[in-house]
């Protein structure tokens, strides 16, 4: 019976946090967690904004992540909240997530991530005028099995996934309702194979499941025909990567899985340089910030 004037007191000792970079810290599961905030120059806090989560990749943390995706500048043009959770690990910057059978320190300590993000997404709406229905993730490697888990045990929250050179992290997905997927995935990814496995360059020993477990799963839990539309992506520029896009849907709710196929495309960010060549080749050919921008505005949560 005292909930409520403990959240009251809660959101009055809250300062609301304005335009600019911000860290917030809570307590979560006996752990101290943390993670970044990027609100853009047009936040109203007078109009619910949209928020993406973005998730770095095992072995990383959230400012390198930050420099690594450049959702920021995505966010100025477009007005949605950044946020990067940090995971947790042994070294500040070596972090982890438990994504199911991947990775490192979390999952060995079966640290609930999913729990974490529902405590942040809580803490965030406590400073930022969140719009509940437009809440979507996104992440890289770790990160975007990551957010294959999230589709699955926090559909309540999340609206739809950007998974970037991930897959799911487990055999099945159970979510709640239907939440639709946009996949970016190179072919030479010698991280986290295409076609799942162990990968060459792999610090960790996961067998991974490969990209068409991942996407036939969601086409089957989002009521997707199983047969795609597929289309070849211009070639913008002559960088040794051609692109594929798969469209499985409309599905219920109007639902969709989108998968775009990066032939010779690496461990990386498509549009981004990664400035470090063992990652592979990044595509120039898309940008998969403007991609998932794009599908995130054409499915929020559905009633």
């Amino acid at each position: 019976m005292h909930f409520l004037p403990l959240m009251l007191a809660a959101i009055l000792a809250a300062d609301p946090l304005g335009p600019g970079d911000h860290t917030r810290t809570l307590e979560h599961g006996g752990r101290t967690r943390t993670y970044l905030v990027h609100v853009p120059p047009k936040y109203d806090p007078k109009q619910p904004m949209p928020v993406v989560l973005a998730f770095h990749g095992g072995g990383n943390n959230a400012d390198q992540m930050v420099r690594f995706c450049g959702l920021n500048e995505k966010a100025d043009r477009e007005a949605f909240i950044a946020v990067y959770p940090s995971g947790t690990g042994r070294v500040e910057r070596m972090l982890t997530w438990n994504g199911g059978n991947c990775c490192g320190y979390a999952m060995r300590n079966d640290v609930d991530d999913v729990g974490f993000t529902r405590s942040l997404l809580d803490d965030l709406a406590l400073v930022t005028n969140v719009d509940t229905k437009r809440v979507f993730a996104t992440g890289i490697s770790n990160g975007g099995i990551m957010c294959y888990r999230l589709a699955s045990e926090l559909s309540d929250r999340i609206a739809a996934i950007a998974p970037v050179a991930g897959t799911m992290g487990a055999a099945t997905c159970n979510p709640k309702r239907p939440v639709s997927v946009i996949h970016f995935h190179g072919t030479d990814d010698e991280y986290l194979p295409f076609e799942g496995g162990t990968g060459t360059r792999s610090r960790t020993q996961t067998e991974f499941y490969s990209v068409e477990h991942s996407v036939t799963a969601w086409v089957k839990a989002n009521g997707c025909p199983e047969t795609p539309v597929a289309t070849d992506e211009p070639k913008k520029t002559d960088d040794g990567t051609t692109v594929q896009r798969k469209t499985y849907g409309p599905g219920k709710a109007g639902a969709e899985v989108v998968l775009f196929v990066v032939n010779g495309g690496g461990h990386t960010w498509p549009g981004r340089d990664p400035r470090v060549r063992f990652l592979g080749k990044s595509t120039q050919n898309i940008s998969a910030n403007d991609l998932m921008w794009e599908f995130f505005q054409r499915h929020p949560m559905k009633p």
